[in-house]
């Protein structure tokens, strides 16, 4: 009987303690629901296999900004390979217009990043409400560019053609709202296609909340039609990708949450000024980023740098642990001056302006003067009885 009552009363206290919440539900997350769907709008409505790429290169932000500094030189795509980045990074770099909007925006980026590593099913639930928010306003439909399915409740965006994969553009202010018109157009647009190659090797299990690496082995969705078309290579398929390899210490990054507050497409009343997390932990691990130089009164500047970087003196081809120059000593009087001891600098100054003077007067012409030239001798005129005497003994 006693057993009896004891089983019991633990089963009455299981139904009424609140139940146990996840590690992403902890209070150590960084963001809440609001922050999260103003943060994740700009990306929510990106095919399957680039936003799960773009979730796991976000908590790699310094590898971001490196390859969009990297490829504006280069030309040729293949040359990405062999890039010490991690393979999501370089999934990403094959779509140039997705890695230089993370690349420029890298408080928002490192934000995703953060928000990924510490509270990834709350990102998976945000996702999943703003792409059915954007079905209900009748934007987010299946087009040449794009398919939209329906598993179960959870809203997968795959790329309708097998060989081609189009990034979709559209203001998350309106597609979330607002309904298309007839003279208003499409709200979400469509570039030029990108290729879809072995880099795409992540996929979402959505009913898992998670992302995952699928080595083109998969049996369902998307990479079954696009699998034909693939040139396997050791660079994307792997063994060792199979566990998901996230950069943790993104969460110790610094972050100038001001600069987030501009999104808010969704949440109008929201702003980042709260945002949660163990915010001593953070402080203390990031005093390996922080300087003491004030910070630099320039917006643009403000919103995608962290001008007290310490790292920015190697960006700028400074270094603040160069060897000490070694100085010349200098050379005495008499070495300088041919050997001359006690010099005197004002009168070697008198000695310099009188040869100046010297120098600027006339030359003297050593030369004798041309001796004066002679009038010719004038001739006696000729009388004109003379010169009548002499016509006629000419004739």
């Amino acid at each position: 009987m006693r057993k009896i009552l004891v089983v019991a009363a633990i089963a009455v206290l299981m139904a009424c303690s609140p139940p146990l919440r996840c590690q992403d539900d902890s209070p150590d997350a960084f963001f809440s629901p609001e922050q999260l769907d103003n943060l994740l709008a700009p990306i929510a409505l990106y095919p399957d296999p680039l936003l799960a790429q773009v979730l796991i290169a976000a908590t790699f932000p310094e590898q971001i900004d490196e390859a969009s500094r990297t490829l504006r030189g280069r030309s040729d795509p293949n040359s990405i390979d062999p890039e010490p980045w991690d393979v999501s990074v370089k999934a990403v770099a094959r779509y140039p217009q997705v890695l230089d909007m993370m690349a420029d925006k890298l408080d928002w980026t490192t934000s995703v990043g953060q928000a990924y590593v510490s509270q990834s099913t709350d990102v998976t639930e945000s996702i999943q409400r703003l792409r059915a928010q954007a079905r209900s306003a009748g934007n987010l439909i299946s087009t040449r560019e794009q398919e939209i399915r329906d598993d179960d409740g959870y809203i997968e965006i795959w790329p309708a053609q097998p060989q081609y994969l189009y990034v979709p553009m559209y203001d998350p202010a309106i597609v979330y709202y607002r309904r298309p018109s007839y003279f208003g157009g499409a709200v979400i647009s469509f570039g030029r296609g990108f290729s879809i190659g072995v880099w795409l090797n992540h996929d979402f299990d959505w009913r898992g909340h998670r992302v995952f690496y699928h080595g083109w082995d998969h049996r369902a969705g998307w990479a079954v039609r696009s699998r034909p078309f693939i040139r396997m290579n050791s660079f994307y398929i792997s063994n060792n990708f199979r566990t998901v390899h996230v950069d943790r210490t993104v969460i110790h990054r610094p972050v100038n949450y001001s600069n987030l507050n501009r999104y808010n497409a969704i949440h109008r009343g929201t702003n980042y000024g709260n945002v949660r997390g163990d915010r001593r932990g953070m402080d203390r691990d990031r005093g390996a980023f922080r300087d003491n130089r004030p910070m630099v009164n320039n917006k643009v500047i403000q919103r995608n740098i962290d001008t007290r970087d310490s790292r920015m003196d190697s960006f700028r081809g400074r270094d603040d642990h160069r060897p000490a120059v070694r100085q010349t000593p200098q050379r005495s009087d008499r070495s300088a001056f041919g050997g001359r001891e006690g010099f005197d600098a004002r009168r070697e100054g008198h000695r310099g302006q009188d040869s100046r003077r010297e120098m600027s007067r006339p030359a003297r012409d050593s030369r004798p003067a041309p001796a004066a030239k002679s009038a010719p001798a004038s001739q006696p005129r000729t009388s004109e009885p003379q010169r009548g005497e002499r016509d006629r003994r000419r004739r």
